[in-house]
């Protein structure tokens, strides 16, 4: 009923409506124990604090003309050439989403791309699945990136760094793949040629300040693992110094600072921890426990990664991480990751896979843009198998040479 909620939306309504009744239902019979939903929500409150800052931190880069920005820098580079229009968006896509997260890239980015496209007179399909796609696949550099990469980094062990270090070759590997299969699918499309970038060198003011504070803030991040501060105390003086700047500017006023943390997303996702954390008291940990291997050889990292993108296009990847990360984590550092990188590209097969694709297809929408269940599912059975394999054997190498 949470995850049904959560695509439907009925009426309009927040996520949250039908999430936290859920949860406290599922406390109020017993289904949890208090103690059990207190411990998810306080492993689930720091993974909380940070989206409502790095949601806070994207929308006061937003503000500031950052994504503006990367729309001339689109144009500007691709000439009215789709295809070269393409390669720039996956580099722009890729770094938007490993460093502002993958939400950045949904609501953000794919606005700037189609206003891009429609300059260029391009047929926005190709680039605008891009972006689908890349807030997903490309998110796995960082911990910060993704939701579930907070999570995966947590029950990891890992440093910042050396998670860094460890999924560099599946992330280049990930998005290479995807980037030769889009291209090969929408070959017509990329084939056909712009009407021309009449106004692609239309001046556009550089977001230095931004640019500054969004990079101090990555480089604290990896400041702040070594030391053991949680990312979200990070992301939120990133964007502390860019709302004290917007609000003396008057740019933006406090409350729509406080629109752009999402509360209500941020309540669904606390809810959301709590209902499965409810699921796998009640047998889902049992069941799968005999499915996830035990060792971190290259059969077995497969095979996690398999059933970690199965599973996150039946139940959603951030309940299908918060199920499968326990059972994960005795195998060491290596299987955990292997999960995560089926939880994040494996969502491209299914609308349902992730919360970003859900908000992308809405935002297509907005656009006067059909998108066509049959078409996004040919699709993602091309790229998540091609995605996926290389991308955990170039974790298993990673593996071997970094160790882990």
């Amino acid at each position: 009923m949470v995850l049904v909620g959560a695509v439907v939306r009925p009426f309009g309504l927040p996520e949250a409506v039908v999430a936290v009744p859920a949860a406290a239902l599922a406390v109020a019979t017993g289904v949890i124990s208090p103690a059990h939903a207190r411990d998810e929500a306080g492993v689930l409150g720091p993974v909380v604090g940070f989206l409502a800052a790095v949601l806070v931190l994207a929308k006061l880069c937003d503000d500031e003309g950052l994504f503006r920005a990367g729309g001339a820098w689109l144009a500007r580079t691709s000439r009215g050439r789709p295809r070269r229009l393409l390669v720039a968006t996956f580099l722009l896509a890729s770094g938007v989403t490993a460093v502002l997260s993958l939400d950045a890239t949904v609501v953000l980015l794919t606005p700037v791309v189609f206003a891009t496209v429609a300059r260029l007179g391009a047929g926005p399909k190709p680039h605008v699945y891009a972006c689908a796609h890349l807030s997903n696949t490309a998110s796995l550099l960082l911990p910060v990136s993704n939701l579930t990469n907070l999570l995966a980094f947590a029950a990891s062990g890992l440093s910042f760094l050396r998670f860094a270090a460890l999924m560099a070759l599946p992330w280049l590997v990930a998005i290479a793949a995807e980037y030769l299969v889009l291209r090969r699918y929408f070959a017509a499309e990329l084939d056909a040629g712009a009407a021309g970038a009449a106004d692609a060198d239309e001046p556009v003011e550089r977001p230095v300040f931004a640019l500054v504070t969004v990079a101090c803030t990555l480089a604290g991040f990896a400041v702040a693992s070594a030391v053991g501060v949680e990312p979200a105390w990070v992301a939120a003086a990133g964007a502390l110094v860019l709302a004290v700047r917007a609000l003396a500017r008057r740019r933006t006023t406090a409350l729509a600072v406080v629109r752009a943390a999402s509360l209500p997303f941020l309540a669904f996702v606390l809810a959301l921890g709590v209902v499965v954390r409810a699921v796998v008291d009640n047998g889902l940990a049992d069941a799968l426990g005999r499915l996830v291997p035990g060792a971190q050889s290259l059969p077995a990292l497969l095979a996690a990664a398999a059933l970690a993108a199965l599973l996150a296009n039946l139940i959603n990847n951030l309940p299908a991480v918060l199920v499968l990360l326990p059972l994960a984590a005795p195998a060491g550092p290596g299987m955990v990751l292997a999960v995560l990188l089926g939880v994040n590209i494996g969502p491209n097969l299914t609308y349902a896979g992730s919360l970003a694709t859900l908000l992308w297809r809405r935002i297509v929408h907005q656009h006067d843009h059909e998108v066509e269940l049959g078409e996004f599912t040919r699709l993602g059975l091309l790229t998540v198998p091609a995605a996926l394999v290389p991308a955990v054997v170039a974790l298993w190498g990673s593996l071997l040479v970094l160790g882990g």
